[in-house]
């Protein structure tokens, strides 16, 4: 819901360089509205079959944004107790949420029974029997589902992809049958699931579709076995555009193809999107500060960092950067690098680009998912404010940190 108006850059009715003279920069936006079409796209999509969305909170798990899924139904896919909280403030249901993670804390599993979630996604055996023990405590039964490792290349970056097993993530399918007939020796649980997710960026699904085939075998096997396996859980892992014109899989194309081959099965299917769903729904606002020359290298010297938007750092990724308001000077190419002191504190290099201006306002696109959630105070600097647009309005929805904020809870 990006689009430029004249030579000025919009989201969704709301100027871009109006939000960064109020709110100040670096600062994200996001669009209401392209998160919710992006949500209702799986939900429609699946029409008739029993399904349920379930977001992944670790994308992007700003209060506003859990908020807006929570109203239109979604439910939740957390990884932690912290994730498990933000869901009930911002009016999740916890009946729609699954807790997956290789490490659930004693801690974090007591308070996921207490609240009533839906389902344990667990990731070794050892994890069940936690689970089982916590469970008798307090005299209920714990649903949950195994997570395996289906050892298929998500062919994605590789810190982002599961599915292989050298990855820590799962159990490891052959596997999978023994560890449920074991569970059976546990009192306080309930198999109700099979759940697997082989990465993230997934930019071609022919992988996401070959784990589907191998863990319905896997559920059919068991169900025959008498264990009562009622929903798959495919997890998520669809790409998203992050340069112009890259091809990626068409969330109603994906989920018909998946329908098309659980449609008899029988089994209630769960898939787990966050990226497809905030990324392009979001977009980092920044300044630039300065401009500077070292040789023959250009640079652009902007307000946001590596500790605003850690990607292009950590995983070398691509975002594009576009101007808030165009101008007619000729492009150049320059490294958009931030102010913290590290040479790795980039946001871009050697890009073509705008020809931009010390006060010109930039903005860093499909930086919704992974985003935010991963900031922080390096350097001792405050993190960027987070502004939903709706419509022709737009709010201010986590205020931008005070030099107070980084001291609350220290001592000298």
């Amino acid at each position: 819901m990006f689009s430029y108006s004249n030579q000025d850059l919009y989201c969704e009715q709301v100027a871009l360089a109006d939000v960064a003279a109020q709110a100040g920069t670096p600062a994200y936006v996001y669009s209401s509205r392209s998160i919710l079409d992006n949500y209702r796209a799986y939900d429609q999509a699946f029409g008739e079959l029993p399904h349920q969305v379930c977001y992944a909170v670790k994308a992007n798990s700003s209060l506003a944004v859990l908020g807006l899924l929570a109203k239109a139904g979604a439910g939740f896919d957390i990884v932690s107790g912290g994730e498990l909280f933000r869901v009930i403030e911002a009016g999740g249901d916890p009946a729609k949420v699954v807790f997956s993670g290789v490490g659930k804390t004693p801690g974090e599993v007591e308070y996921a029974l207490e609240r009533g979630i839906q389902s344990f996604h667990c990731e070794s055996e050892a994890e069940l029997a936690l689970i089982d023990a916590k469970a008798a405590r307090r005299g209920v039964k714990a649903a949950f589902a195994v997570r395996v490792n289906p050892d298929v290349d998500a062919a994605t970056h590789p810190y982002i992809s599961t599915g292989l097993s050298q990855h820590k993530f799962g159990i490891a399918i052959a596997e999978a049958p023994a560890v449920y007939e074991r569970a059976h020796s546990f009192q306080n649980l309930v198999a109700s699931g099979v759940s697997c997710h082989i990465g993230s960026q997934i930019l071609d699904a022919t992988p996401i579709l070959e784990a589907v085939d191998k863990v319905l075998a896997l559920a059919n096997a068991l169900r025959a076995q008498g264990h009562p396996i009622r929903h798959l859980d495919l997890g998520g892992g669809l790409g998203v555009a992050y340069r112009p014109g890259e091809k990626t899989p068409g969330i109603r194309s994906f989920v018909e193809t998946v329908q098309g081959r659980l449609r008899e099965a029988g089994l209630t299917v769960l898939v787990e999107p966050g990226r497809s769903i905030v990324g392009a729904a979001g977009m980092l606002l920044t300044r630039v500060l300065y401009r500077k020359k070292n040789g023959d290298r250009e640079f652009v010297i902007v307000d946001a960092a590596m500790n605003d938007l850690i990607r292009p750092s950590l995983y070398r990724a691509h975002h594009e950067i576009i101007p808030v308001r165009r101008n007619s000077l000729p492009p150049i190419v320059a490294d958009v690098v931030g102010p913290v002191c590290e040479t790795g504190d980039f946001l871009a290099r050697e890009r073509h680009m705008a020809n931009v201006m010390p006060g010109d306002f930039l903005a860093v696109a499909t930086a919704g998912a992974y985003g935010f959630v991963q900031s922080s105070n390096y350097n001792s600097r405050p993190r960027a404010p987070e502004i939903l647009v709706e419509a022709d309005r737009f709010r201010v929805v986590r205020q931008r940190e005070s030099y107070q904020d980084l001291v609350r809870g220290e001592s000298v």
